[in-house]
């Protein structure tokens, strides 16, 4: 029951702000149903840390019966639910209370935190879920609720519609996820998790174990490793759309027309990292089915084409959206290479300074009067001293300046791929390198000169400022102090962790911060032709007019033969309905009509009534007219039998 509450309580908050006009009230009631939720989470976090690798607690009641298969509806609880529910209602309530100063002058400021409640609600449920099924339903309740926030200021054409794409593409994903949900429920009959030992991970587990196919309780069922190969990629595929990987990864970017601590919300802790939990959570079928490197090397391809889009960009908050993206293919190669531990540690650090990083740049914004063109920034250091250096905490982090947190999470990363692939291993490396690059030339732009707009910036309010100030700390710490435990606790891989993957590490960090500065030394910023901003970056090397000359034609060829197949369709149904009027009319008038009635019925009746008629005329009742029929009948009859004779 104490799992649920950690869901619950965010819903019923919603609940109770969709019917609030206050925004101030229906913040307070958001906040506090936050603040309940992770003091239950840091509770269960407690109870998870100390289980044994491969524990699992688990409450599951009776939900759906299908035949003779139950369904169950339940909660698990393990180090990976610990972990995870607590960064998620940690970084979420830091960004509920920066929403408090940052939405103050909203209209729409009680509808906005209902929206909040209903995405924190969903993606908590999600993580503790001990079904498959019950993970999909939140899972679509997180995309419900990502569609409102990032169209929330809908007066905007461009909000609106990147509200409608982020909410179309990940469906595709989910198409796939859906199937493979199906598609498990089939060849093992149980869609639970963990259920002592017949549970579905229960089941790929010992499927890695044998290697070959295994029975499962449900009669006619096999478990094989091609199955578990096919589901593990379907299930992928969720994970694809929802964490923003190549080729879904267009949708990501446009969500930055939200508001800024949505942006926060769905790029740092939750939405996104649904994708790599979605992974993690199911990694035994990956491992059974032997698709790991399938999720490492998409990942490996994302983040190096995403980093490299993000080197063009001028828009604050569409830098850090690719960011993300990149950030989450590294995710995806620490699963694929290193296991559950690795991926998570790096989802974990990255969530505190990817949110550190999208609060300051709505604070950078906020205080520049919502300019978010970095060639109209500069100097801000001068007025939003605490803003900036927080945001230069965030930075370190993400481009893992030794001994922050991202250092040590991106190592670990890198030794995975080290010891796995050595390509993927030099394309994590590119890209982390292109991350420092493109992060100083951000921060010059920001931070240094004067200031190029056309309004003085100002530092925001302490309610921004505070959540700010405690994630750097986090940012910049929570690598070393969380490194032994996170990497001791969850399943990993054994790989070699030695000097020239350190060398490495810390030489791209570096070089990429030293190449930043050497490129943009002594250019004036904003006036000058940026040097990496060339046209194919700028406009994110065409993705999208690929995807609408491509994609985009064949949707609207086949809207038209569609359109015309039903304009044929319709034309066949009314020459249908003129055909059978004309032969109901014929059947009715020639048919019913004409021969039955005339002819056939009332024909033969009036035949009858007229023959019947002559019939009965002799019969007069006359003696004399008799007499005459007696003699005319003699006569004939005489002759009859004198000409037969």
């Amino acid at each position: 029951m104490t799992l649920a509450l950690i869901a619950l309580l965010p819903l019923l908050a919603a609940v109770i702000t969709s019917c609030m006009k206050c925004g101030r009230r229906a913040a307070g009631v958001a906040i506090v149903a936050m603040l309940g939720s992770c003091g239950l989470a840091l509770w269960a976090f407690g109870q998870a840390w100390g289980m044994e690798l491969g524990k699992h607690a688990t409450s599951d009641i009776p939900w759906l019966t299908v035949g003779t298969t139950t369904i169950n509806f339940g909660f698990v609880l393990d180090p990976l639910t610990g972990v995870m529910a607590a960064m998620v209602t940690f970084v979420g309530l830091l960004i509920f209370i920066y929403s408090f100063g940052y939405m103050k002058d909203d209209k729409r400021m009680a509808r906005f935190f209902c929206y909040l409640s209903l995405f924190a609600s969903g993606m908590l449920g999600l993580i503790l879920a001990n079904n498959l099924l019950l993970l999909f339903m939140c899972w679509e309740i997180v995309g419900v609720a990502s569609y409102l926030l990032i169209s929330f200021w809908n007066h905007k054409p461009e909000a609106a519609a990147a509200g409608k794409k982020a909410f179309i593409v990940t469906r595709i994903g989910d198409i796939g996820f859906l199937i493979g949900i199906l598609l498990a429920f089939k060849y093992t009959g149980t869609l639970t998790l963990y259920d002592g030992g017949n549970g579905l991970l229960d089941l790929a587990s010992a499927l890695k174990e044998v290697g070959h196919g295994i029975k499962s309780e449900e009669p006619g069922t096999l478990f094989t490793p091609e199955i578990a190969a096919i589901v593990s990629l379907l299930l992928f595929l969720g994970a694809v759309g929802k964490s923003g990987q190549l080729p879904l990864h267009v949708w990501l970017p446009d969500a930055m027309e939200g508001p800024t601590p949505v942006s926060a919300l769905i790029h740092a802790a939750t939405m996104v990292a649904a994708g790599v939990f979605l992974v993690a959570r199911t990694m035994p079928i990956f491992e059974a089915g032997g698709t790991e490197m399938v999720v490492a090397w998409t990942g490996a391809v994302t983040a190096l084409v995403a980093a490299l889009i993000a080197l063009g960009q001028y828009d604050i908050k569409r830098i850090l959206a690719y960011s993300t993206v990149s950030q989450l293919g590294l995710m995806m190669v620490g699963l694929g290479v290193g296991g559950v531990a690795i991926g998570m540690f790096h989802l974990l650090t990255h969530a505190f300074f990817k949110a550190l990083l999208f609060l300051g740049a709505g604070s950078i914004i906020h205080g520049c009067h919502e300019e978010q063109d970095i060639r109209k920034m500069g100097g801000i250091w001068k007025s939003m001293r605490v803003t900036s250096i927080a945001y230069l905490c965030g930075t370190a982090a993400l481009v893992a300046f030794p001994f922050t947190s991202g250092f040590f999470s991106k190592d670990e990363v890198l030794a995975g791929a080290w010891t796995s692939s050595e390509p993927i291993f030099w394309i994590v490396a590119a890209a982390s390198l292109l991350t420092a690059v493109y992060m100083i030339r951000q921060c010059l732009y920001v931070f240094t000169g004067s200031y190029r707009g056309e309004n003085s910036p100002h530092e925001s309010p302490w309610v921004m400022t505070v959540p700010l100030v405690i994630l750097a700390v986090f940012a910049l710490g929570l690598g070393a102090i969380s490194k032994g435990t996170i990497l001791n606790q969850l399943p990993r891989a054994q790989y070699e962790h030695n000097n020239f993957v350190i060398a490495v590490s810390v030489a791209v960090s570096l070089g990429g911060i030293v190449l930043g500065w050497m490129i943009y030394r002594g250019r004036k910023l904003g006036e000058d032709t940026d040097p990496l901003a060339i046209k194919s970056l700028r406009e994110k090397l065409w993705f999208d007019e690929y995807y609408a000359d491509t994609v985009g034609k064949l949707w609207s060829l086949a809207a038209i033969i569609a359109e015309q197949l039903n304009e044929l369709l319709i034309f066949l149904r009314d020459m249908f309905v003129v055909l059978a009027r004309g032969l109901s009319g014929a059947f009715a008038i020639g048919g019913d009509q004409k021969l039955i009635d005339v002819m056939a019925f009332d024909g033969l009746c009036d035949w009858l009534r007229s023959l019947g008629y002559a019939v009965t005329r002799p019969q007069n009742g006359f003696l004399p007219g008799y007499l005459r029929l007696i003699a005319i009948g003699t006569v004939v009859l005489g002759l009859v039998v004198f000409w037969i004779s």
